[in-house]
């Protein structure tokens, strides 16, 4: 009889253990999900505060429990380009594209290059981004000024215009209108800066597209 007591409370303990056992690899993944989160946290927190090196761990530590982060690579990527450390920014931007390709790692390696006077690497990495992506004034206006460093001014004006078309602020019309004046456009350069004038006079932004101020100047 006491050998059958035994048994069963042997019994209703391994079971108990096996429940606490599945129970807790349940909650794993939750667990990790928070701690994760909180990683997240300290890594913006502290790029912004600029307190490189706790970010860094904070990266590095998302990084060994999720190798295949792409963001995470990219976030490291930004960390190391702030610190001048190019060699290793340009190796997290290439591996964060590796495994998930996006134009905004493109356009980080295309900076990092511009930053380190590779023009031509930089205007690839350009290229490439646009082709993903090719709605945002910003990297029309980065890839314009690889192309200038190169002195290919056709395709320096002709992004800068196509910038200002995506996006036509007082801004990019400044751009532009500078761009004009190194190359001796003068009756263009005007012709936008009149625009800027009346635009900031308005309160308004200038009205009509780069297109049309091409076809009146030339």
């Amino acid at each position: 009889m006491l050998g059958l007591l035994l048994i069963l409370i042997l019994g209703i303990w391994t079971v108990s253990r096996q429940q606490t056992v599945i129970e807790a690899a349940a909650d794993i993944p939750q667990k990790l999900s928070i701690k994760l989160e909180r990683l997240w946290d300290i890594a913006q927190e502290s790029l912004k505060e600029r307190k490189y090196l706790r970010a860094e761990k904070a990266l590095l530590t998302i990084l060994r429990v999720d190798e295949r982060n792409a963001t995470a690579y990219n976030r490291l990527g930004i960390l190391y380009a702030k610190q001048q450390a190019y060699s290793d920014a340009i190796e997290c931007f290439e591996i964060a594209q590796s495994l998930e390709p996006s134009a905004s790692s493109l356009h980080n390696v295309g900076l990092i290059y511009y930053e380190t006077a590779h023009y031509d690497k930089a205007a690839l990495a350009f290229e490439q981004a646009l082709a993903m992506e090719d709605s945002l004034a910003s990297r029309y206006i980065a890839y314009a000024k690889v192309q200038e460093k190169l002195g290919n001014d056709k395709k320096m004006i002709e992004s800068l215009e196509r910038a200002a078309d995506i996006e036509p602020s007082i801004q990019s019309y400044h751009i532009l209108a500078d761009a004009y004046d190194r190359l001796g456009e003068t009756e263009k350069s005007v012709e936008l800066r009149d625009k800027i004038q009346k635009a900031i006079a308005s309160k308004n932004p200038p009205a009509k597209s780069v297109q049309q101020v091409r076809k009146v100047v030339m």
